[in-house]
């Protein structure tokens, strides 16, 4: 009777082969998703800390500066003797220059997207594609000694009067940096859509273009959309182009044939000096970077709201 029920204790602890490569599999699988779960939360703590050190230190900045005098003001000069710490020339500069930028990359960037998705040839597409996106792995440095070495000598033969440190000169060459993002972002939101709703346009008797323009185009909005707000977030996120071509003087102006300085040059300009960590002068780089990542964040928030539009409307 024991030697029975020992034999049926046995079998019954038994674990098959087949439940045991499952469980080991599972097992992996759960190790899996805690590894991906780490590496998603590593990029949400570093935004989160990130954005906790440019409050920390922006309170200390604030403790001396109002923010009446900071968000009015229009003279920026705290390094000087005679400080002000006005940061509107910071931020006039910077949307100077990403408008200009912008004026020269979405027309051509779409135009691009258009030709790339539905006139060119597979062939074509393949060759021309990875070409433009060489522009992205330019150092951004040799676009700032292109913008003033040869773009502006050349903007000078057409406006004599044109200084030699500006943001229209600046401006353009952001504009032929960021076309590639505008492009490629735009092709594959195009490139997504539906081949019946071609076959459809086709059928009604519409052309080629009128299909990319009427058709395609607006279906796929929601991603045009989106390489439009990743081309103003780098535009206005851009440091050395501007900190070469466009000058560090900051001018309250919104003239681009004048200089000035953006809030990303500023920043370049004061982190490669000397200044005591709990400086008034040091802390302003925060202040300023603060306002730098409050203009990215409202350009995203609106960039979700319009995609979010468009995407219920197609």
């Amino acid at each position: 009777m024991n030697t029975a029920t020992m034999t049926e204790n046995t079998t019954t602890l038994t674990i098959s082969p087949r439940l045991a490569k499952s469980v080991r599999r599972n097992i992996k699988e759960r190790v899996i998703e805690l590894i991906l779960m780490l590496a998603a939360l590593s990029a949400v703590f570093t935004t989160f800390a990130i954005v906790a050190i440019l409050f920390y230190e922006s309170f200390g900045f604030f403790k001396t500066v109002s923010l009446v005098e900071f968000f009015t003001g229009t003279e920026w000069t705290p390094l000087f003797e005679d400080a002000h710490y006005g940061i509107l020339p910071l931020v006039a500069g910077t949307l100077t220059t990403s408008l200009v930028a912008l004026a020269v990359a979405v027309p051509i960037g779409t135009i691009a997207a258009i030709y790339l998705s539905e006139f060119a040839s597979h062939k074509t597409r393949e060759i021309t594609k990875p070409i433009l996106e060489l522009l992205v792995g330019v150092p951004t440095i040799a676009f700032g000694y292109f913008a003033l070495l040869f773009v502006t000598p050349l903007l000078q033969k057409v406006y004599p009067d044109l200084p030699g440190f500006n943001m229209l000169s600046a401006g353009l060459v952001m504009g032929v940096m960021i076309i590639p993002y505008i492009a490629s972002v735009a092709e594959d939101a195009m490139r997504a859509v539906p081949m019946s709703m071609r076959e459809g346009s086709y059928a009604m008797g519409a052309t080629r273009f009128q299909t990319a323009i009427r058709v395609i185009t607006p279906a796929a909005t929601s991603g045009i959309v989106a390489a439009y707000i990743l081309a103003i977030s780098r535009a206005v996120g851009e440091t050395m182009v501007v900190a070469v071509a466009a000058g560090q003087q900051p001018n309250f102006t919104f003239n681009p044939t004048e200089g000035a300085a953006t809030i990303t040059a500023y920043i370049v300009q004061v982190a490669m000096g000397d200044l005591p960590h709990a400086s008034i002068g040091y802390q302003s780089i925060f202040a300023a970077g603060l306002v730098l990542f409050a203009m990215t964040l409202g350009f995203n928030l609106i960039g979700h709201v319009v995609r979010k539009k468009f995407r219920e409307q197609y």
